[in-house]
C-alpha cells in the first residue's frame, strides 16, 4: 500500500544529486577581480595581453589567484580588495600609457570562486542583484521630443521624395515645431499634395490653410503615431544599451523600462561610476565627408603644410593622415542596418550598410556631383575619429546600399557592423539619477537575508519535530529538499537574486511547510477515525493532494500574473515565487511520501506511527504522545 516503485526513488535520487551539484557553487562566494575589455573596435584581447598583465603585476609584487581568458574579456582575481585596487591602477598604467586615448577598458568586478570541476559541469552560482552584490545604478531620461523631431525630419525627406515622384511642384517644405508645413501657390497643387501625402503617410494629419498664393498644408503626427514612435524609441534605446553593455563584458546587467520615458540601468559588481558612464557612453557613429583635394589639403596630408581652414586631419588605420572637410554629408542617423560581409570583387572583409530614404538620396546626390574625388568614411568612438576608408568615387551610387572596406579583418568587420548597429540611439538620453551601492552594503544584505532564511528554517524544523515527532522530521527533510531544489533551479537558470527574490524564497518555504502540515493533519484525522496506520498514511496523502494542488495552482496563477504584468523587483519576486511553488509541490508530496514509504512502507504489521499527539472528541485526555493506534 505504501511502497514506491523503484523509478520514483530513482527520480528522487537524481533530483537530490542534481540539486546538490547546482546548489554547491553558491557557497564559494565571489573574489574581487579586475576585468579588462577592448576599448576600441580595432583592439583585440590576445594571449600577449595576458602576458603583459601578468608581467606588470609580477613587477609590482602582486600575485593574482588566477587569470582567465573569457570570450570578450580577461579577468584577474585577487584575495583582497586592497590587492584588487592596486592591480587596477597597475594594469591601467600598463595597458593604457596614454590616459587620454585608452585602448582598453579596465574595471573592477567580482567573479565567482566556483571550483573548476563544478564549472566543467556548467554549474555556477546565482547572479546577485544590485541590492545584494553592490554596483552602480543609473536612471536615464529619454528625450521624446527629440525622437518626434527626428521622425518629422525623416518624414519631411520622404514627403519630398513622394512629391517629386508625383511631379507635384510645391513651394517648399519646412518643419515648424512639431509639424511639417508645405507651401503651394494654387489650390490644385495643394489638393494634389494633400492626396499624395494622405495616401502614403497614414500617420500624418493634414490641414489646409492660408490664401493664394500662400496656401499651406500642415502635417502633424497623429496621437497614436506619436505614442508608437515614443515606444519604439524607448525600445531601440534599451536594445542599444543592451548591445553596448553585453559586448563590453559587464555581467548580469539589468536594463529595464521605467515609466513611459525612462530607463533604469543597473550594473552589479561594477564599483567605478566613472567607468560605468564610460561604458554606457561608448558608441560608434559614422560620418561621410569629402576629402580635401586642394593643394593645401594635399600638402597637409604629406606633412609639408598646415591643415587648411574648413578642414580637419584624421588618421587612417595605417596611421596615415587624411585631410577631410568639416562639412558632414551623412551620419549614422541615416543608417538602417549594418552587416559584415565580403567585397564581391576582391573578397576582402567589408561592412555593408543600408541607408534610409533620406540617406540614400543624399548619398546618390553626393556621388553624382563628386565623381573622380575621394570620399572619406569616418568611424567615431568616444569622440575620436578614424578614417576607415577613403575611396575614389567612380560613379553615381544609388539605392542606399553602401560598402565599407579597406584593410579590415573579418573580426574587425563584424565588430564595426555591430558597433554601428548598436551605436544608433533613437533619441538622446541623459542621466538624471546615479547611485553607487558599495559591496559592504550588499554583503550586509546577503548576510541578513541568509540569516532570516536560516533562522526561519531552523525554527520551523524545531516546531515541526516537536509537534509532529517523526513525521515532523520527514516534513523538515522535505522542506530542506525544497530549498535545495529551489536554489539549484535558480542557479541552473542563472537567475538574478535580489532582496524581493529572497522574500519570495522565504514565502515558498512557508507554503511548502503548509503542505506538509496539511498532509500530517489528514493522517491524524484518519487515525482519529480509527483507520489502521498504513491505511491512514495512504488516505492522508491521497486526500491532502487535492487540497495542496488546488491551493498551489491558485497561488501559481497569481504569481504568473505578477510575472506577466509586473516589472523590476516585482518580476524578480514572481519568478522565485512560481519556481518555489513547483518545487514545493514536488518536495511536499513526492519526496515526503517517498521518505515515509521508505520508513513505514516495508513494515507489514505496523501498529503505531510517530505523528505527535492525537486528540479525540469527547476525550479530554490525549491518547498518546508520538504514538497513535
Amino acid at each position: 500500500m505504501n511502497r514506491y516503485p523503484l523509478w520514483k526513488y530513482l527520480v528522487i535520487a537524481v533530483a537530490l544529486m542534481i540539486g546538490t551539484i547546482y546548489t554547491l557553487p553558491n557557497f564559494y562566494g565571489e573574489a574581487p577581480a579586475v576585468q579588462v575589455s577592448p576599448g576600441k573596435t580595432a583592439v583585440r584581447l590576445t594571449n600577449d595581453t595576458m602576458v603583459r598583465i601578468d608581467m606588470a603585476l609580477k613587477d609590482a609584487g602582486l600575485t593574482p589567484e588566477r587569470t582567465t581568458f573569457e570570450a570578450n574579456s580577461i579577468k584577474t582575481r585577487f584575495v583582497t580588495t586592497d590587492d584588487q585596487l592596486k592591480a587596477r591602477d597597475i594594469i591601467e598604467k600598463a595597458l593604457n600609457p596614454d590616459p587620454n586615448n585608452p585602448s582598453y577598458v579596465v574595471a573592477l568586478n567580482l567573479v565567482p570562486r566556483t571550483p573548476a570541476w563544478l564549472a566543467a559541469l556548467n554549474a555556477g552560482p546565482m547572479y546577485l542583484g544590485l541590492d545584494l552584490r553592490g554596483g552602480v545604478h543609473f536612471m536615464l531620461q529619454v528625450d521624446m521630443q527629440a525622437a518626434l523631431t527626428q521622425k518629422l525630419d525623416s518624414l519631411g525627406a520622404d514627403v519630398r521624395t513622394v512629391l517629386r515622384d508625383n511631379s507635384i511642384r510645391y513651394g517648399g517644405i519646412e518643419r515648424d515645431g512639431q509639424s511639417l508645413v508645405l507651401r503651394a501657390r494654387d489650390q490644385a497643387t495643394l489638393d494634389a499634395a494633400d492626396r499624395a501625402i494622405g495616401q502614403d503617410f497614414a500617420e500624418l494629419d493634414l490641414t489646409q490653410g492660408g490664401t493664394a498664393p500662400n496656401l499651406t498644408l500642415t502635417a502633424t503626427l497623429k496621437q497614436a503615431a506619436e505614442l508608437d514612435i515614443q515606444a519604439q524609441a524607448l525600445k531601440q534605446n534599451i536594445t542599444t544599451l543592451h548591445n553596448r553593455i553585453n559586448e563590453l563584458g559587464v555581467a548580469e546587467p539589468v536594463i529595464q523600462q521605467q515609466g513611459l520615458d525612462r530607463i533604469v540601468v543597473q550594473l552589479p559588481g561594477v564599483q567605478d561610476t566613472a567607468k560605468a558612464k564610460d561604458i554606457l557612453g561608448r558608441t560608434a557613429t559614422l560620418e561621410v565627408r569629402l576629402v580635401d583635394e586642394s593643394a593645401e589639403g594635399r600638402a597637409a596630408e604629406n606633412g609639408s603644410g598646415l591643415v587648411p581652414f574648413g578642414s580637419e586631419k584624421y588618421l587612417d588605420r595605417d596611421g596615415r593622415a587624411v585631410i577631410v572637410k568639416r562639412a558632414v554629408l551623412l551620419t549614422g542617423d541615416n543608417l538602417d542596418d549594418a552587416q559584415a560581409g565580403f567585397d564581391s570583387q576582391t573578397q576582402e572583409p567589408a561592412v555593408h550598410l543600408n541607408l534610409d530614404a533620406k540617406g540614400a538620396r543624399i548619398f546618390k546626390d553626393v556621388t553624382r556631383d563628386n565623381v573622380g574625388k575621394r570620399m572619406a568614411i569616418l568611424l567615431f568612438e568616444k569622440g575620436k575619429g578614424e578614417v576607415v576608408t577613403a575611396p575614389v568615387i567612380r560613379t553615381e551610387i544609388g539605392g542606399g546600399r553602401v560598402q565599407i572596406s579597406g584593410q579590415m579583418t573579418t573580426q574587425e568587420a563584424a565588430d564595426t557592423s555591430l558597433l554601428l548597429r548598436a551605436g544608433s540611439l533613437a533619441a538622446p538620453m541623459e542621466i538624471i539619477e546615479e547611485r553607487t551601492i558599495g559591496p559592504s552594503l550588499g554583503a550586509e544584505n546577503i548576510a541578513k537575508g541568509f540569516d532570516s532564511v536560516k533562522w526561519g528554517l531552523m525554527v520551523v524544523i524545531i516546531f515541526m519535530c516537536a509537534y509532529y515527532a517523526l513525521f515532523g522530521l520527514f516534513s523538515s527533510l522535505a522542506l530542506t529538499f525544497n530549498l535545495l531544489l529551489l536554489v539549484a533551479v535558480l542557479s541552473m537558470l542563472q537567475a538574478t537574486l535580489t532582496l524581493p527574490g529572497m522574500a519570495a524564497m522565504a514565502l515558498a518555504l512557508g507554503m511548502a511547510i503548509d503542505a506538509n502540515v496539511l498532509i500530517n493533519e489528514r493522517v491524524r484525522e484518519e487515525l482519529r477515525a480509527g483507520a489502521s496506520p498504513q491505511a491512514a498514511i495512504n488516505a492522508g496523502y491521497d486526500r491532502a493532494w487535492g487540497t495542496i494542488f488546488d491551493s498551489n495552482i491558485t497561488t501559481l496563477i497569481a504569481g504568473v500574473a505578477l510575472l506577466a504584468f509586473g516589472s523590476g523587483p516585482v518580476r524578480g519576486f514572481a519568478v522565485v515565487h512560481c519556481i518555489g511553488i513547483l518545487t514545493s509541490m514536488f518536495s511536499a508530496v513526492m519526496f515526503s511520501r517517498g521518505v515515509v514509504n521508505l520508513w513505514y512502507g516495508r513494515q507489514k504489521k505496523l501498529k503505531t506511527v510517530s505523528i505527535g499527539t492525537i486528540w479525540k472528541p469527547g476525550n479530554s485526555q490525549q491518547t498518546g504522545v508520538s504514538t497513535a493506534e
